[in-house]
C-alpha cells in the first residue's frame, strides 16, 4: 500500500470506530482480517495513524474546526507528525486510493489555525470532565503534562538480574537500537518511530531465556522504591500478570519468601510461565478460590506488602489513548473504593517495622496522595516514609530525579513530561 492509501484506510477505520463505538484495537483486528493483501508494514502504519488520531483527537478537531474522521487525521498529521501543508497536500492528491485533495478551508486551517487559544482539555487532548482533576495536580501546566501523556511511548525493558546483567544484554540488543534508561539501573529503552512495527521482543534470545522483560521504566522505579531485600517476607497483593512480582523477585535474589496473589484469578494466569522463564524459585502464587482468604495464615508477619493498586490508568494514556476517551466519572468512584479496600486488607499483614508500598499508574490526586492520607488517618500506626529516602536507591541519580519528579508529603509522582516514564505514583508507608 502507498502512504496515501494508508491514509484513506485510516480515515475509513476512524469512521467505523465512531459509528460503531467499538474499541480501536478490535476495529484494527477486523480490518486486518478483511484485508489480507495488507502486509505487516501496512498494518503497523495504519495502526500508528489510528492511535495517533486518538492521541490528538480533540486538538486535531479544534485545529481543523471540524470533527470528521478526515479532519482529525489531517490535524493529527500536523500536530503529531509535524507535517507541513505541502507534505499533507502531496498525500491527499485524489489519485487512485488516495484521499481527496485538500479543500480551501482545510488548507486555511492547516496554515493559519493553532492551539494558542484552545482550552486546556482541548490542547491537552483529554475529556473535559477531567479538567478540574488535572488542574488540582498540575495547575496551569496541565495541558503540557497531558500533551506529554498523549505522546507515543518507547518500549522499555527490564534486565532480570537473576539471568543477566545490563552491560551484557545491551550489546546483544544493539540491532534494535536499545539504550540505557535515564533512571533505572536495570532498564533498556527502544525508541519507536511513527510507523514502527513491533520489534518482536518475544523472539529475542534474551527474552526467551528470561534475561529481559517488557516493563516501563516508571514501573521499574516503583518496584525499586519498595526496597525489597533478600531474606524478607514479601506479599504482592495485586500481582496481576506479574510485572512487579518479577522485579521484586530479582531484588530479593532468590532469598526469602515471596507470595503473589490477586483478587482476579484471570489476571494471574500468565504469571506462572513468566516466573519459570525468569528463574524465580522463591515465589508462591496463591490463586483465589471462592470466598476463602488465601492469606489467612499471614498475620502481622510481612516485611513488605506491595500494592499495585487498581486505578483509572490515567498515567498510561500514551500506551492506550483509546482508554482516556472511554473513561467515565463512575470509573474513578469504583477505583477509589477498590483502593481503600486493598489498603485495609494490607494493614494487618504487615509486621511492626514493616512497610506497604502503595503504587498506582494514575496521576489523579484522589487515587494517590488523598488515598494515602485517608489510610494513615484510619491507621495511625503507619506513617509515610520520606520520599527522599525511597529515591536513595537511585544513588547518584537521586538528586536529579528529585528535581524532575513531583514530590509531595505522600510520595513521588512520575509523568512522561517530567521523568520520561508513564505516570506512576509511589508511596511507602512504615508501620511503627
Amino acid at each position: 500500500m502507498t502512504p496515501a492509501a494508508r491514509l484513506s484506510a485510516a480515515i475509513d477505520l476512524i469512521t467505523t470506530i465512531d459509528a460503531q463505538r467499538i474499541p480501536a484495537a478490535k476495529a484494527l483486528k477486523e480490518w486486518g482480517t478483511a484485508h489480507r493483501y495488507a502486509g505487516s508494514g501496512d498494518r503497523a502504519a495504519i495502526s500508528g495513524l489510528i492511535w495517533d488520531v486518538l492521541r490528538r483527537q480533540s486538538s486535531a478537531a479544534y485545529l481543523m474546526d471540524d470533527d470528521s474522521a478526515r479532519a482529525r487525521l489531517l490535524g493529527m498529521l500536523k500536530l503529531e507528525r509535524g507535517m507541513d501543508l505541502a507534505t499533507i497536500a502531496a498525500l491527499c492528491d485524489g489519485s487512485r486510493f488516495a484521499p481527496e485533495p485538500l479543500s480551501t478551508a482545510e488548507e486555511a486551517a492547516l496554515t493559519s489555525r493553532s492551539l494558542a487559544d484552545a482550552p486546556a482539555a482541548v490542547a491537552g487532548d483529554y475529556p473535559e470532565w477531567l479538567d478540574p482533576y488535572l488542574a488540582k495536580v498540575f495547575g496551569d501546566d496541565r495541558a503540557a503534562e497531558a500533551t506529554a501523556m498523549a505522546s507515543r511511548a518507547p518500549l522499555d525493558l527490564r534486565v532480570n538480574t537473576l539471568r543477566g546483567k545490563r552491560e551484557k544484554v545491551l550489546p546483544r540488543l544493539a540491532h534494535l537500537g536499545a539504550t540505557e534508561t535515564p533512571w533505572s539501573p536495570l532498564g533498556l529503552r527502544i525508541a519507536l518511530g511513527a510507523d514502527a512495527r513491533n520489534p518482536g521482543i518475544n523472539a529475542e534470545e534474551d527474552f526467551i531465556k528470561g534475561a529481559i522483560e517488557v516493563q516501563d521504566e516508571g514501573s521499574q522505579l516503583a518496584a525499586l522504591f519498595s526496597a525489597a531485600k533478600p531474606g524478607e517476607q514479601v506479599i504482592d497483593l495485586c500481582a496481576g500478570a506479574g510485572g512487579k512480582t518479577l522485579a521484586i523477585a530479582a531484588m530479593m535474589g532468590g532469598k526469602g519468601r515471596l507470595i503473589a496473589t490477586d483478587h482476579d484469578k484471570r489476571q494471574l494466569a500468565p504469571i506462572h510461565e513468566r516466573l519459570s522463564r525468569a528463574g524465580v524459585h522463591n515465589c508462591e502464587v496463591r490463586t483465589p478460590r471462592g470466598e476463602a482468604d488465601v492469606l489467612s495464615d499471614i498475620k502481622a508477619s510481612a516485611d513488605l506488602v506491595l500494592i499495585d493498586a487498581p486505578c483509572t490508568g490515567t498515567g498510561t494514556w500514551r500506551r492506550n489513548p483509546d482508554a482516556k476517551w472511554r473513561m467515565r466519572p463512575g470509573a474513578l468512584e469504583v477505583r477509589l473504593k477498590d483502593q481503600a479496600e486493598v489498603l485495609a486488607r494490607a494493614a494487618p499483614l504487615v509486621k511492626a517495622g514493616g512497610r506497604i508500598a502503595y503504587i498506582t499508574c494514575s496521576v489523579l490526586a484522589e487515587e494517590n496522595g488523598e488515598q494515602v492520607r485517608a489510610f494513615v488517618a484510619k491507621h495511625p500506626e503507619f506513617s509515610v516514609q520520606q520520599p527522599e529516602e525511597t529515591a536513595s536507591v537511585l544513588w547518584d541519580k537521586a538528586e536529579a530525579f528529585a528535581d524532575a519528579a513531583l514530590q509531595s508529603d505522600e510520595g513521588w509522582l512520575m509523568t512522561p513530561r517530567r521523568t520520561g516514564t508513564d505516570g506512576f505514583f509511589v508511596s511507602v508507608l512504615k508501620k511503627g
